[in-house]
């Protein structure tokens, strides 16, 4: 039995008005080539750096939402490695002594339980710049307007064993980190990066490299790890891991040696492909850096970022089950859905008051469930796979409000609000004005209602037949025919008490 050990390596690119140690403006956006650059982060000589504090609390933020013990005592060190958009030769990171450490996030496996993965460290460092490979030249060119920016690092422990899992913990790391503001964490734009170390071994106790035997003190080898670098989406994270662990697989049981290396993803040919060997750790020689004093975090300092934490996803989800009686499927989708889930919060309040006026005491999760489907599925149509910005939608929440009323006091049916719904994207009118000009409004007439059930079953002697010949499908097409005569006005359960009394 193989038992697969996987860690990650996540970096994120945060969300700050200036680079991490001069005041170039980060803008990941930037299409200008070496525009947003300076002395210091394009390493001219005698240009200093100065720390970025907001990107520091950024980390720390980030350190207590995901349960880390935050350092009293921090500094920054330097990696030294030669990258052709490394231009100073080495990267000011953190080694010994990072932000944030021995941390944990929950997520639900394939069998919905609950597993903690644990977090070994977050630090914060300097992006490098970027290379571009013009085709068919030989050279290539350096862009340095990413060098330099703040970008935090998450390492966990190798507790993950499948690449489900992993693609659930770095789904919902992206999600506290787009509700703690700290990144946009935009996995096609490269703001936020996964890397993965995997090994594979028959030993239940599978770990990377070694692992300490109790009983002789000796360490024993086990799984041989290998690095996946640079997977851009959750899928790829998936499939790359599902991949490699049957490889390895394959390998061992060819009775073959796992060589350590690094190893790249072929998106057409949905394959890890060797990228270079290396028998032992790069040697990067860590020393602290020299132009940046120590950083010191007291009690009182981490508190007051503490105090500014916003509601994370997993305690809105326990929130919007409670709160609005909504089942897992569309709490998920809010919570993965952050502007929508507030507009939804900002309708169901403006219905709050009206539903406290009413008889029925669960009328407020009625009408909140009722505006959660619309929202889900009518208005998710409706975007067309369009990000939902609330600023450029028509419909204020005052209006979709009114719409939710009019549905559940049954003044439009069902399907009057899908066609009111479609008028009001189109132009952000108001629904009572949207139906009264079209005569959209549910039959009142009761004369006039009986005279049209007549008429349908006049011309529709079949069906007729068939129902008194005990078919019940035949009375629902003869509702729809009614509904249909009607443009959708009458009301379905009159229409149909009619066509019972009448076809008697």
């Amino acid at each position: 039995m193989y038992k697969p050990t996987i860690g990650l390596e996540i970096h994120a690119e945060l969300k700050t008005n200036s680079k991490m140690f001069c005041s170039c403006k980060n803008d990941p956006n930037e299409k200008r080539p070496n525009f947003n650059i300076c002395p210091i982060c394009a390493a001219q000589p005698g240009a200093l750096p100065v720390a970025n504090e907001e990107a520091i609390k950024k980390v720390i933020k980030t350190g207590l939402a995901l349960n880390c013990k935050i350092a009293e005592d921090s500094k920054f060190d330097r990696k030294n490695y030669f990258y052709p958009d490394l231009p100073k030769g080495y990267q000011i990171s953190q080694y010994d002594q990072p932000i944030a450490s021995n941390g944990w996030l929950e997520i639900r496996n394939s069998k919905s339980e609950i597993r903690k993965i644990r977090i070994t460290r977050i630090h914060l460092e300097e992006d490098t710049g970027s290379l571009i490979h013009p085709e068919g030249a030989d050279y290539s060119l350096v862009n340095l307007n990413r060098a330099g920016v703040p970008l935090m690092e998450l390492v966990t422990e190798p507790d993950i064993t499948s690449g489900k899992e992993a693609r659930e913990f770095a789904q919902e790391l992206q999600l506290i980190l787009k509700y703690l503001g700290v990144s946009d964490a935009d996995m096609e734009k490269g703001l936020m990066r996964v890397e993965v170390n995997i090994s594979v071994s028959k030993n239940p106790s599978a770990g990377f490299g070694a692992a300490q035997d109790k009983g002789s003190g000796q360490a024993k080898k086990l799984g041989t790890k290998v690095e996946i670098k640079n997977l851009n989406s959750f899928k790829v994270v998936e499939k790359a891991i599902d991949f490699e662990i049957k490889r390895q697989k394959d390998v061992l049981e060819a009775g073959e040696k796992i060589v350590q290396e690094t190893r790249g993803w072929h998106d057409k040919k949905e394959i890890t492909f060797s990228q270079r060997v290396k028998e032992e750790a790069h040697d990067y020689r860590y020393f602290p850096e020299p132009d940046l004093p120590p950083m010191y975090f007291d009690k009182d300092y981490v508190k007051e970022i503490e105090l500014s934490m916003p509601e994370l996803p997993e305690q809105k989800r326990e929130r919007f089950k409670k709160e609005y009686g909504l089942d897992a499927a569309p709490v998920d989708f809010f919570v993965a859905n952050k502007d929508l889930s507030e507009y939804f919060e900002k309708v169901v309040s403006e219905l709050e008051e009206w539903t406290e006026e009413q008889e029925k005491g669960d009328s407020h999760k009625k009408v909140s469930k009722l505006a959660a489907n619309y929202l889900i599925s009518d208005i998710k149509g409706l975007l067309g796979g369009k990000v939902f910005v609330e600023e450029e939608f028509k419909i204020t929440s005052e209006n979709f409000a009114e719409f939710i009323k009019m549905i559940y006091k049954n003044e439009i049916s069902s399907k009057i609000a899908k066609m009111v719904l479609v008028e009001m994207f189109d132009t952000g009118a108001d629904p009572s004005d949207i139906v009264d000009e079209n005569n959209w409004g549910q039959m009142s007439d009761d004369s006039e209602l009986e005279k049209i059930v007549k008429e349908v079953i006049s011309k529709n002697p079949k069906p007729a037949k068939d129902y008194k010949a005990g078919k019940q499908n035949a009375l629902q097409f003869l509702a729809g025919q009614v509904m249909a005569k009607t443009r959708g006005t009458a009301k379905p359960d009159k229409a149909q008490d009619l066509l019972r009394k009448l076809l008697k």
